[in-house]
C-alpha cells in the first residue's frame, strides 16, 4: 500500500514512475485502496530491468511484517538493482530484512530507510545498520507515549532508559555509603586486567575499590595504584577476604584471573545462598570460560537468586562456549541470543560487540533488553573489556540494579570511546570516564 501511494505522489510531482508488483492487493485492505488510486501500470518483477546508474528504486515489497525466505522474483529483482548500482530506498524495513532479528538475507545495503513511529530491533542490531543506510523515523501522527496492548520490552540504549536510576551523592555521604567493590587479580605478569577494572569502577562511583590477589600480584599493583585499595588474598582464601570488607556490594572476577578452578570456587562463595554474601557479580574473560564445559554448574548457582545477581559480559566467542546451542541456532539474532541466554542462565547479559545487547531474565527479572548504538572503533583495543566490567560494578555498588547499571555502562564505555578519540588505549577511556555527563531524566 505504501509503494502505491509514493508512486502516485511522486508522479504528481512530474516523475516518471513504473510500479512492480509480486501480486495485487487482499481484497477489502488499506492497500487494494491504495492501489485502486494508482492510475499507471502495475508490471510483473520480471519486468524489471535497471540500466546502470539510471533512476531510484524504491522497495515497498515487504515491510517489518516479512518473515521466512524473499521469493526468487523479489531476490532477482533487488539484485538487478544493486549489481547497475542504483539508489535504494526502503519503506519501514528493506526487503529481506528481519526486522526483529536484524538477520538479513540478501545483505544487501540501502541508502535509506523510512520506518514509522518507532525503530525496529532489526534497524539497529545484527546487520541491520549496515543494510538500512540512513535511518527516518518519520511521524504519521501515533502518540509517542503509545503502548499498545503491552508495554515495550525492548530499548535503543540510552539515558531515557535508565537515566533516573542513576546514584547521586547525598550531602552526607562517605565512600562507604557510594559502595565497595572487590576485584580478583590475576597472578604477577598478569596484573593489568584487574587494575583497569578497578580504575573503572573508581571512576564510575563506586566510593571504595579494593584488588585482592597474591602478595606477588599485590607487589606489582602497588607500583601503579593509589586510590585503590590492595588485600592479600591467596588460593582458596577468598571467602575470608571478602568477608572482611567494609560494605562490599559487588565483584569483578575474571580479568586476566588465569586459574579457572579457583574461578568457580570464587562464583561458587559469590552467588551460593549459603555464604550470606548478598552481592552482585560481574563475571568477565576468564571467569566465563572457566565455565566452559560446566554452564549448568553456573546457572544452578545463579537461580539460586530471586532476582539476577549475576552479570555475564561475553564476547561472541565467549557466548558460544557457554552458550553453544543458542550461538549455533541460525534462526537467532543476537537479540534474541541475549534474551534466550539471560532467561536460561537468570543473570543479565551483556552480549558484547557493535551492537551490544543487555537483556535480563522475563522469569525472575523484568524482561527488558536493549541495544547499544553509541558503540565505536576506539573500543577495540586491548582491556577495553575489563574497563567496562568495571563501571558495571561501580553502578552495581551504588545500588543500582544490575540491568540498568549494565545499560548505564555499555553506554558510558562507548562515550568515553568517542571522548577518548579513535585511536586511544583502555587506560584513555578510564580516563575519559570523568568527562561523562548524563543527566537525569523520567526512565521509560
Amino acid at each position: 500500500g505504501d509503494g502505491y501511494i509514493v508512486a502516485r505522489l511522486m508522479a504528481e510531482c512530474g516523475a516518471d514512475v513504473s510500479v512492480y508488483s509480486l501480486a495485487r492487493p487482499k481484497p477489502g485492505t488499506d492497500a487494494e485502496k491504495a492501489a485502486s488510486l494508482w492510475s499507471g501500470d502495475v508490471l510483473s518483477f520480471d519486468d524489471f530491468l535497471p540500466q546502470s546508474n539510471q533512476g531510484l528504486l524504491i522497495d515497498a515489497v515487504f515491510g517489518s511484517g516479512f518473515r521466512g525466505v524473499l521469493p526468487d522474483t523479489v531476490a532477482n529483482a533487488l539484485a538487478r538493482a544493486n549489481a547497475c548500482g542504483m539508489k535504494k530506498i526502503a519503506v519501514d524495513v528493506p526487503s529481506g530484512l528481519h526486522g526483529d532479528t536484524g538477520l538479513s538475507e540478501l545483505g544487501i545495503s540501502y541508502d535509506a530507510t523510512v520506518t514509522f513511529f518507532r525503530k525496529k530491533p532489526g534497524h539497529i542490531s545484527g546487520q541491520g545498520p549496515s543494510v538500512v543506510g540512513q535511518l527516518t523515523v518519520a511521524d504519521i501522527g501515533v502518540r509517542a507515549d503509545f503502548t499498545g496492548t503491552h508495554a515495550p520490552m525492548i530499548f535503543e540504549n540510552t539515558p531515557s532508559l535508565w537515566g533516573n536510576h542513576r546514584p547521586e551523592r547525598n550531602r552526607d555521604t562517605h565512600k562507604y555509603r557510594q559502595g565497595h567493590v572487590a576485584v580478583f587479580s590475576g597472578p604477577k605478569y598478569k596484573t593489568g586486567a584487574a587494575r583497569l577494572s578497578a580504575l573503572a569502577a573508581a571512576r564510575s562511583g563506586a566510593g571504595a575499590v579494593t584488588i585482592l590477589g597474591s602478595d606477588a600480584a599485590l607487589d606489582i599493583h602497588a607500583n601503579h595504584v593509589s586510590s585503590i585499595m590492595l588485600k592479600q588474598c591467596s588460593r582458596g582464601g577468598a571467602n575470608g577476604a571478602l568477608v572482611a570488607l567494609n560494605k562490599l556490594r559487588a565483584v569483578v572476577l575474571g580479568p586476566g584471573f588465569d586459574d579457572y578452578e579457583e574461578a568457580r570456587s570464587i562464583t561458587n562463595i559469590c552467588l551460593s545462598p549459603e555464604q550470606k554474601l548478598n552481592l552482585s557479580l560481574v563475571l568477565d574473560a576468564d571467569g566465563i570460560t572457566a565455565f566452559a564445559d560446566l554452564s549448568e554448574e553456573l546457572f544452578a548457582l545463579s537461580r539460586q537468586k530471586l532476582a539476577p545477581m549475576l552479570v555475564l559480559t561475553p564476547h561472541e566467542g565467549e557466548f558460544a562456549r557457554i552458550f553453544p546451542d543458542i550461538a549455533g541456532d541460525q534462526t537467532l539474532g543476537k537479540l534474541q541470543k541475549a534474551q534466550a541466554a539471560a532467561e536460561r542462565s537468570n543473570a543479565i547479559i551483556v552480549f558484547k560487540g557493535a551492537d551490544t545487547i543487555i537483556a535480563a531474565p522475563a522469569s525472575s527479572g523484568n524482561g527488558l533488553a536493549a541495544i547499544n548504538t553509541n558503540g565505536s572503533t576506539a573500543l577495540a583495543t586491548a582491556g577495553s573489556g575489563d574497563v567496562l566490567a568495571g563501571i558495571i560494578a561501580g553502578l552495581m555498588a551504588q545500588n543500582m540494579a544490575p540491568f540498568y547499571a549494565a545499560c548505564a555502562a555499555v553506554w558510558m564505555h562507548g562515550e568515553a570511546g568517542k571522548y577518548a578519540g579513535p585511536i586511544c588505549i583502555a587506560e584513555d577511556l578510564v580516563d575519559a570516564l570523568r568527562y561523562i555527563e548524563v543527566d537525569r531524566v523520567t526512565n521509560l
